[in-house]
């Protein structure tokens, strides 16, 4: 896997009025980092939007490696010459997991449950809806339920951001509405091998609009 940070240039307008308003915006830019044709789900890309200090970070998981040479680079911010990472930063993702370690995490995700809609016409149940999950309990236990099937356990949590965002995929096309919250905590890990897939490919759905990336670092 690949991990990619790209500073985003606030000043610029036009990463303001489209991208920072619109998913699918970001979804558009970060696809021109791979090859023509490949799908987000080939490559398994995954990303998420960060504020630091009012600066707009673009955190992009892959399991090919990208090349951003087609990003605008009016995009960019101009790399600070006492960061020691260039902008955009790629380096290879590796998880040395071990059972039992405990290491702090960031999800950015969209928890929802899918809810059938009875038909009183057919007697049948059409397809199911996404519905999503806005108090605190619901999220948790969500989280929870992907915890036991990605191989981790939840020590403790911290929700926050949560959000609706309107996402246009044509200018005057009926927006779509994706709630996300972002959890913050501390895991321990169960099965290594689960949870570098979880990581892998994401948790719940939404991903192609900045959900489910799971990052993990050291417990400090």
């Amino acid at each position: 896997m690949y991990l990619s940070r790209l500073q985003l240039n606030p000043d610029n307008r036009q990463v303001w009025r489209q991208h920072l308003r619109n998913p699918y915006k970001i979804h558009q830019m970060i696809m021109r980092g791979f090859p023509d044709g490949v799908k987000r789900e080939a490559a398994k890309v995954l990303y998420r939007l960060e504020m630091r200090d009012d600066l707009p970070v673009l955190m992009v998981q892959s399991t090919l490696e990208p090349d951003w040479a087609e990003i605008n680079p009016a995009y960019l911010m101009t790399p600070d010459p006492s960061d020691p990472w260039p902008n955009p930063a790629i380096r290879p993702l590796n998880l040395p997991l071990q059972a039992g370690q405990i290491l702090s995490f960031r999800l950015c995700a969209n928890p929802t449950i899918k809810k059938g809609r009875w038909d009183e016409a057919t007697g049948k149940t059409l397809n199911s809806n996404r519905v999503p999950l806005v108090q605190e309990n619901e999220q948790r236990d969500w989280l929870n339920n992907r915890a036991e099937a990605g191989g981790f356990t939840i020590l403790n949590v911290a929700i926050s951001q949560s959000q609706a965002q309107k996402i246009w995929k044509q200018p005057k096309a009926k927006p779509i509405t994706l709630y996300t919250v972002q959890f913050d905590g501390h895991l321990q890990v169960k099965d290594p091998d689960k949870l570098v897939q979880a990581v892998e490919c994401g948790i719940g759905p939404a991903k192609a609009f900045g959900c489910g990336l799971l990052s993990l670092a050291r417990a400090g």
